[in-house]
């Protein structure tokens, strides 16, 4: 549910705040007062373009914030799926904004996102109908769509086995094009891939080869400079020299020393035998470091080979990966793939074999969902009728073709279009040929109130969807309205009185002069209010007596139809 919209600078909008309610939230005004504003930044914020003029003239920035309490728990999987916390309370927060160069930038609960990230979570929070929103009753090819909306459930369930059968097939199928493929294109692959496994195999290689190498090269390549670091350090601590002893034997005169100090003074004990333990560690590390300097050999031909190896390693990975492990990660894939086309005539006639059954597996399931389909279809085609008569279409009849296309895609077996005569006497035909936009507008309200039960959306908006529609037809359009929303909240742009009536929360779109600039605000109406607008929508510019007296009739017969 939309429960906040913010808006600054945006066209005529200075700042407005707006609280939406749950129910009917009517938002009326004078002809240009700037209705539509409040629709395109809702639109803004949901992700859609907007138009070079959204900025409101000499200003920086404009921001629009959209409050909404989420309950759905696919719509809260999809944004943490996408990296955004949501609290428990299901508020979430979308941000847009966009400067004067038109850059814009999004975000959800403080996370930055982009547009098609904003576009997609936010998807499946608001459904928007106006009369340039048709597009999904004008396009057949939605209308499959929709009525597995009404099938609920038991369909679901089942086109859920469906998508899995229909992706094996298509995997499948993605097979055996491999193998069956241009038979040239077929016989270059395999000469490829016979090449690049020879070519690693020759290699030999084995994990953590060039590590070892690029060692092995470093003390090679410093092999000199080794042996007389080597053989300096044993000087030091070993050999020493004509005027100097080596440091362990120094230590070892020491030690006498200190020895016979113990015979004088016992405390020394403790020296003695820390001295005793690092001329040991000491002894041992010199042997270490002899045996070292006995095996120090330059070998010319070893570190040639090194560099060969090496070499050879470094043209593997610009060919096949960036470490041996990727080369020999490429070496079973092209191992696999080689064994895959050379086995291509078994496999082919085993896929056959595969794709034979799951292709009759897939066509029971999509007979199973074209039976739900058909039988829904039957049942709600008179529930919508009868919502069509109520709205002023008493000759109206409405069908929902549900017919075999003799193929199978992603939604199984089904054609569907909704097929429609307003007129007694007319044939049915597809809705795209209703040339009434009031008719159109009913025709989406009386299925919007069959799927009011079923559909997850919780927020609906009608942006002046009663155009061409008045009097008695105006009235049943409005306690339509009134219905839906007492299961889903609704916001309607409008002109009609009679819809106006119904409002749980009326919002006043006003345009004025401030300091010689144009303003659009954005005003909430007390009961009072509400009647005064009531009575403007009645009868115009000028107020009477009679239009006030009216408007607060059909405010109250209004209140008495929502009991």
């Amino acid at each position: 549910m939309l429960e906040h919209l913010h808006i600054k600078n945006v066209a005529l909008i200075i700042e407005s705040d707006i609280d939406f309610e749950k129910g009917l939230n009517i938002i009326s005004g004078e002809t240009g007062a700037g209705k539509s504003m409040v629709i395109d930044s809702l639109n803004f914020a949901l992700g859609e373009r907007a138009s070079s003029n959204f900025l409101r003239k000499g200003e920086k920035m404009a921001v629009v914030d959209a409050i909404f309490r989420v309950k759905e728990e696919v719509i809260l999987s999809k944004l943490r799926e996408n990296g955004i916390e949501v609290e428990q309370d299901g508020i979430v927060l979308l941000t847009r904004t966009m400067n004067q160069s038109g850059k814009t930038i999004c975000r959800i609960n403080g996370c930055i996102v982009t547009v098609g990230m904003m576009k997609e979570c936010a998807e499946g929070l608001i459904d928007m109908h106006g009369q340039h929103n048709h597009q999904s009753l004008l396009n057949s090819t939605k209308h499959i769509q929709i009525l597995d909306r009404f099938c609920g459930k038991e369909l679901e369930q089942i086109k859920q086995k469906f998508d899995i059968a229909y992706k094996e097939v298509k995997e499948i199928d993605k097979s055996l094009s491999k193998l069956l493929g241009d038979e040239q294109q077929r016989a270059r692959k395999m000469d490829l891939l016979q090449f690049q496994i020879e070519e690693i195999e020759q290699a030999k290689l084995r994990a953590g080869e060039e590590e070892e190498l690029l060692e092995k090269r470093k003390i090679l390549l410093n092999a000199e400079k080794i042996r007389n670091l080597t053989e300096n350090s044993l000087q030091l601590l070993y050999h020493g020299t004509q005027t100097e002893q080596s440091a362990i034997d120094q230590l070892s005169r020491a030690l006498e020393d200190i020895s016979d100090l113990t015979n004088y003074d016992e405390k020394v004990n403790n020296i003695y035998e820390t001295l005793s333990s690092v001329y040991a560690q000491i002894d041992d590390a010199i042997r270490d470091l002899k045996h070292y300097s006995d095996n120090i050999v330059e070998e010319p031909e070893e570190l040639e080979n090194i560099e060969e190896r090496i070499q050879l390693i470094y043209h593997l990975k610009k060919k096949y990966g960036n470490s041996i492990e990727e080369i020999l990660d490429f070496y079973n894939n092209a191992v696999e793939e080689m064994d895959f086309l050379s086995n291509s005539e078994e496999m082919v006639k085993k896929l056959n074999q595969k794709k034979d059954k799951a292709e009759k597996e897939l066509i029971q399931i999509a007979e199973q969902m074209s039976n739900i389909r058909v039988k829904k279809a039957k049942e709600i085609q008179k529930e919508i009728e009868k919502q069509l008569q109520d709205l002023e279409m008493k000759q109206g009849k409405f069908s929902i073709l549900v017919e075999d296309k003799k193929e199978i895609s992603s939604n199984g077996k089904d054609r569907v279009e909704f097929l429609i005569s307003a007129n007694a006497g007319e044939e049915l035909k597809p809705l795209a040929k209703i040339a009434s936009g009031g008719e159109m507008s009913r025709v989406m309200l009386a299925l919007k109130t069959v799927l009011a039960a079923a559909d997850n959306i919780e927020t609906f908006i009608f942006d002046e969807i009663d155009t061409g529609v008045s009097g008695r037809t105006a009235q049943k359009v409005a306690e339509k309205m009134a219905f839906v929303s007492k299961t889903h909240q609704i916001i309607c742009i409008t002109h009609l009185p009679q819809i106006a009536a119904m409002a749980d929360n009326h919002f006043l779109i006003e345009k004025n002069e401030q300091e010689q600039k144009t303003v659009t605000t954005v005003m909430e109406l007390d009961n009072e209010k509400s009647v005064c607008e009531i009575a403007r929508l009645i009868g115009g510019v000028k107020i009477t007596e009679a239009t006030q007296k009216a408007a607060k009739e059909l405010k109250e017969q209004a209140n008495i139809f929502k009991k």
